[in-house]
């Protein structure tokens, strides 16, 4: 008897029933629970949840945390996206206010490829529920702008244009880590270990992480416009734009220093339950999902 219980313990353990798509942390990275996030959004002015876009768990919590804060806030729950441009806000509005099709949508704003599977339901739940839905990211052709040319390049737009972003100058600082270890990163992918001062690699990574800045900095600007004492807006951004309390957040700060954000960042990781130290502090919850998740694309 003593042995069948053994041994049955024993395949307890080796064949586990439960296989979990996702843990939550704390930045110690202590485990803790999506009823703790949901407390904690509910009581912030701005979240921003830093997603992998091709990451399914990321937009089916996207989706469920949606759900639970305009339940909790009744009404008084705004979202944000990078995914929509600020020059497609009216073509979003149209759609979530029911003036318009999910077809019509389609032709009128430049919907990323993967709309339908990941950020579709989140825009009919706002189409069902009237929550306002805010286009938050810098039209694409001005990110490549800076990209190639530099932030003085924004001088030279229409008035009209400038208006889709962030009041200009953009001030943007080069040293803050996430943009240094963009820079970094491209010095490496290019194989020249150091950029070389008198190549134009240094111009060219410089102008990239400025170009990332101009997002993050008119993500920010348009959550501000939009956001009122008493509102959670929840932004659905790349994660790299709002981890280590960076992007985002540092643009937010420096115009609402007193402003009370909630951070989430994704990871995937070999084995969910053992987070390694990289990842403390990366955000107010780690969400670590494993590595071999499925993909949307």
């Amino acid at each position: 008897m003593r042995f069948t219980l053994l041994f049955l313990c024993f395949l307890g353990l080796a064949f586990r029933a439960d296989k979990p798509a996702y843990r939550l942390y704390t930045p110690k990275l202590k485990t803790t629970t999506y009823a703790q996030l949901l407390r904690q959004a509910t009581e912030a002015d701005v979240v921003l949840f830093g997603e992998l876009h091709n990451n399914p768990i990321c937009h089916w919590l996207e989706f469920q945390l949606t759900k639970d804060l305009q339940a909790a806030k009744k009404g008084n729950l705004v979202l944000g996206a990078e995914m929509f441009e600020t020059d497609n806000q009216t073509a979003l509005t149209d759609y979530v206010q029911g003036r318009t099709t999910a077809k019509e949508l389609a032709t009128q704003a430049r919907l990323w490829p993967n709309f339908d599977t990941d950020y579709k339901p989140i825009t009919d739940f706002a189409r069902e529920q009237h929550i306002p839905f805010i286009a938050t990211n810098v039209p694409r052709r001005y990110a490549r702008l800076v990209s190639r040319q530099g932030l003085t390049a924004l001088d030279t737009i229409t008035a009209d244009a400038k208006r889709q972003l962030a009041p200009l100058p953009i001030n943007v600082d080069l040293t803050l880590p996430g943009y240094k270890a963009m820079m970094d990163m491209m010095g490496g992918n290019e194989g020249h270990g150091a950029a070389n001062p008198h190549s134009g690699q240094t111009d060219m990574m410089a102008n990239f992480a400025r170009a990332q800045a101009t997002k993050d900095a008119t993500m920010a600007y348009f959550i501000l416009q939009n956001w009122k004492p008493g509102q959670t807006l929840l932004h659905f951004n790349g994660d790299y734009h709002s981890k280590n309390f960076e992007g985002i957040v540092w643009y937010l700060r420096q115009k609402q220093p007193d402003l009370k954000i909630l951070t989430l960042s994704s990871v995937e990781l070999g084995d969910i339950d053992k987070p390694a130290t990289d990842n403390r502090n990366l955000a107010d919850f780690l969400l670590a999902i494993p590595a071999d998740m499925t993909k949307t694309y």
